[in-house]
């Protein structure tokens, strides 16, 4: 299964609902602003950080550059770019997007 979350996890409770319901194994994308969770510097305080060791974490290339957050992901998030997006959605044809 494929968790979309595209909001901040300072803003909504999405990110914390997704990753206590996801499953080992599951898949977690962070687009817009769901990509802050994914920093360095907020890692460890929205779960990302403990969650890359039980899901496969990505982060849209596209929302990290537009934020200036290139470079500044914590180590086990992949970057994808919308092509990998795509990728992502067809391999993993069932989803769920966290609003």
């Amino acid at each position: 299964m494929l968790h979309i979350v595209n909001k901040s996890h300072t803003e909504r409770n999405a990110l914390s609902s997704c990753l206590r319901l996801a499953q080992d194994g599951h898949s977690l994308l962070l687009i817009e602003d769901g990509i802050y969770a994914a920093t360095t510097a907020a890692a460890q305080a929205s779960g990302i950080a403990a969650a890359t060791g039980r899901l496969a974490v990505y982060a849209l290339q596209g929302d990290v550059a537009a934020r200036g957050m290139s470079g500044k992901l914590v180590e086990g998030v992949t970057l994808v770019d919308y092509a990998g997006f795509v990728d992502l959605v067809a391999e993993l044809p069932n989803n769920q997007s966290w609003l």
